[in-house]
């Protein structure tokens, strides 16, 4: 059982390599599914968390999660129910983003200044917030790479 958290920007290829390689093992929760009147969308979010890792379900987190506080919650979580963690760092420049942000439609596309928003905030995540792996993916156009747990990004 494990916990996979998302982190990177609107437009970097979340929600795709959720399709691509998590879709049949993990369940799927992301703030972008949940009605728009939802009040406390991050209560909400850990909730259903809880709910899935509780009934020995692998779960991923297909947000943005730009800082640590928004990861620490999660974190806990996985920790207190037993799981593995695992963050996956999407690696995508604000322009990469911005690109396919404009290829979207309706409720998809995000205002470009969330894009800057998240990159303002974004701070990449680190073994020292608890997690057993960290993967980076860049989404490219032959579709995800994957570098290894141990590669190194700059800031």
């Amino acid at each position: 059982m494990e916990l996979v958290i998302f982190v990177g920007l609107q437009g970097s290829g979340k929600s795709g390599y959720f399709a691509n390689r998590y879709a049949a093992t993990h369940v799927h929760v992301s703030k972008d599914l949940f009605p728009r009147h939802t009040r406390d969308k991050a209560e909400r979010q850990l909730r259903e968390v809880e709910q899935a890792l509780v009934t020995g379900r692998s779960v991923v987190v297909d947000n943005t999660n730009p800082r640590r506080a928004d990861r620490k919650v999660l974190v806990e979580a996985a920790r207190r129910a037993g799981a593995r963690v695992v963050a996956v760092h999407f690696l995508a420049s604000v322009g990469e983003a911005l690109r396919r942000n404009a290829t979207r439609e309706g409720r998809a596309r995000v205002p470009d200044v969330a894009i800057f928003t998240t990159a303002r905030r974004l701070e990449p995540p680190a073994p020292e917030e608890g997690f057993d792996e960290i993967v980076r993916v860049r989404l490219g156009e032959g579709g995800f790479s994957v570098e290894p747990a141990t590669a190194q990004t700059p800031p």
